[in-house]
């Protein structure tokens, strides 16, 4: 186990520009996914059993004053949220990983150990409809950090712009929530790292198994565990992956005293959901493109955004950055609000609900739900039209939901 008082020495961690070092490179992601960070003979000693262990305790006994463990507290560290933590920092290919309470808190946590005030974060429109709230309102208004939305994501060099000494990150998200948006992770870390600064992409959509943004140069990745990961819907999680400095920086002078951690029941499950995250996110990209290719021909659908398809603008580079497309689509209908609204309310098997990523579909309204905070003309410039429907498409029969949305879109007038 780390011991803590080496992170202590500083008073916060700084971009050395060192990469990451992989962790189980001889291992398939697959095995990674059941075995890294716990094996039944390896951690014999420490938990005789076959399965990962929950441990639900909020302290952890010692004997000796001058031999204080680690863990020793539950809003540090848990025996059950390290094996988590492991297996998330092997098969996402970082040196270390922490768990956060939420995604959202994750992001909160990494942005908040990093910058000071007058530093800034570079952005874009496409991400997350809490993290822009963190971007416009939160860090701003409380805590005088900057952040910076590029003019063309598109466009490294409209990155490269933005950056200046005062900048402690560049922030991507790919794909993008909900217009699945895809940015060229490679090109971003070249300018950025060029001006010194590391980079974040919020994996989310993607997960690690089927887009390895550390391989193509960033620095850090976020992860909403509640969404693929865990794959259906009955925990809140997140995580940062990164170096291990930054990442104990974290663990030690924000989580220590802020406290929303991921609990030992939370990671726990997670452990036995990743075993099946592969071929979860192989049927979610398969379901997902027969979906989308039936909305793409479909008269009364404006625009359908998913990577997958030909159509899409960014196609050919998300077939370069990833292995499979992903479950997350959306579509815009006619008839803005007014449109949706009917489209929703005529599902029956797919179900309404603010989440995605679940073995069960599921369709949400983004204007007027997750980035109802974006203005008009921000909603305008990502994409966000009021027809927009984002759908994440599970695990069912897809000819099941194929119909359900074809008697959806029939009751459109």
């Amino acid at each position: 186990m780390t011991d803590k008082k080496h992170f202590f020495i500083r008073d916060h961690w700084e971009y050395d520009g060192a990469p990451n070092q992989k962790k189980d490179p001889e291992s398939g992601f697959d095995t990674r996914a059941l075995q890294s960070g716990f094996h039944p003979y390896r951690n014999q000693n420490d938990f005789n059993s076959f399965t990962p262990p929950l441990i639900q305790s909020v302290t952890f006994p010692y004997e000796s004053f001058d031999k204080i463990p680690c863990p020793v507290y539950g809003r540090t560290r848990t025996p059950t949220n390290t094996v988590l933590e492991e297996r998330l920092a092997s098969l996402e290919g970082g040196e270390a990983c922490i768990t956060a309470g939420s995604g959202s808190q994750a992001l909160f946590e990494l942005i908040f150990t990093m910058a000071r005030p007058g530093d800034n974060v570079v952005t874009s429109l496409n991400i997350f409809g809490e993290g822009y709230k963190q971007a416009t309102d939160i860090f701003p208004n409380r805590c005088n950090i900057d952040f910076r939305f590029v003019k063309d994501p598109a466009d490294p060099n409209s990155w490269a712009e933005q950056i200046d000494g005062k900048t402690k990150l560049v922030w991507i998200e790919t794909p993008s929530n909900p217009c699945l948006f895809i940015t060229d992770i490679k090109g971003v870390s070249d300018v950025a790292h060029a001006k010194g600064v590391p980079v974040l992409v919020d994996n989310t959509t993607a997960t690690a198994a089927l887009q390895r943004p550390m391989e193509m140069g960033a620095d850090f990745v976020l992860l909403s565990i509640s969404k693929f990961l865990a794959g259906n819907g009955t925990m809140l999680g997140g995580a940062i992956v990164g170096p291990e400095g930054l990442i104990e920086d974290i663990r030690w002078n924000t989580t220590e005293f802020v406290g929303a951690i991921m609990p030992p029941t939370e990671a726990w499950m997670t452990l036995q959901y990743l075993e099946t995250l592969a071929m979860r996110m192989e049927k979610h990209s398969a379901n997902t493109l027969a979906v989308a290719q039936y909305l793409n021909a479909h008269p009364r659908v404006v625009q359908v955004n998913y990577p997958g398809l030909l159509s899409h603008p960014q196609h050919d580079l998300a077939c370069r950055q990833m292995t499979g497309h992903g479950g997350l689509m959306s579509f815009v209908v006619n008839g803005g609000i007014t449109g949706a609204a009917v489209v929703m309310n005529g599902l029956e098997l797919i179900v309404h609900a603010v989440t995605f990523g679940t073995s069960r579909s599921i369709c949400m309204h983004p204007p007027t739900i997750t980035h109802e905070h974006l203005t008009a003309q921000e909603r305008k410039q990502a994409g966000i039209d009021d027809g927009l429907i984002r759908l994440s498409v599970g695990l069912e029969n897809t000819r099941d939901l194929i119909a359900d949305l074809d008697q959806a879109l029939a009751k459109m007038v």
